[in-house]
């Protein structure tokens, strides 16, 4: 027996790992740049698109340099949930974040957003690119492009984002048909998100290395014994790209 979103999943992986790889080693590169120089990596997304902040972030295994952006306002713990709905949609609250980010010139922002349509990212991602910040954004570009903003721009996040990683999904997110539902079930952006995130994490980090780089800013699993030692050390070396409290 088969399972549906096995299948779909295996087959969406193929498609991405093919179709998107110029794009993915473009963004690396981005990131490569980015540590060696100690500049800042961010990432955001709002409500289930931010999972993939998460997953980067302070993460066994993953860069000591990406920096959550968490907008209180489109995490998944608001209750009434319709919120983050709302606020993703409200002009002028992805300027608000923009503005209390320490963004410098140099800086790499990874934005997610699976329609691109919403004012939170798009604002986010432009007021990014008006401070020097190289924008990589990871969207549906046949939902973004079937779709039309609400942003006053007129724009979706692909059009404000310097490297674009499609996540082939189809229009609605939702992977498998099911006879008699007129809605595909089974969202598959989480799943490619976090795979096309990892990728750009170990992708970069054998970059590094190849460039000569001894100890790349990667985080221990504070469960491992000298873990907390181990990554002290890289903390206070990386600490001007580093943005979190400990």
């Amino acid at each position: 027996m088969a399972f549906d979103y096995f299948e779909g999943i295996k087959q969406l992986i193929d498609t991405v790992e093919k179709k998107e790889q110029a794009s993915i080693l473009k963004a690396v590169d981005c990131l490569v740049k980015a540590v060696e120089n100690k500049q800042s990596i961010f990432a955001f997304g709002a409500s289930h698109a931010g999972i993939l902040t998460q997953e980067l972030y302070y993460r066994a295994g993953g860069l000591i340099t990406i920096n959550p952006i968490f907008g209180e306002s489109v995490l998944l713990d608001v209750q009434p949930i319709t919120h983050t709905s709302k606020m993703e949609r409200l002009v002028g609250y992805g300027t608000a974040l923009a503005n209390k980010t320490p963004f410098k010139e140099g800086d790499v922002l990874i934005v997610h957003s699976v329609s691109g349509r919403n004012p939170v990212t798009i604002e986010l991602a432009m007021e990014a690119q008006n401070k020097g910040v190289t924008t990589i954004g990871l969207t549906n570009l046949t939902y973004s492009k079937s779709v039309d903003s609400r942003h006053p721009s007129g724009k979706n996040l692909f059009e404000y984002s310097d490297i674009v990683i499609d996540n082939h999904g189809h229009r609605g997110d939702g992977m498998c048909e099911i006879d008699g539902l007129d809605m595909r079930v089974g969202p598959s952006s989480t799943v490619i998100g976090a795979l096309v995130a990892n990728t750009l994490i170990v992708e970069t980090v054998k970059k590094l290395k190849a460039n000569g780089m001894e100890k790349p800013p990667i985080f221990y699993s504070a469960n491992l014994d000298g873990g907390d030692e181990l990554n002290q050390k890289l903390i206070s070396e990386y600490k001007e790209s580093i943005h979190y409290k400990f």
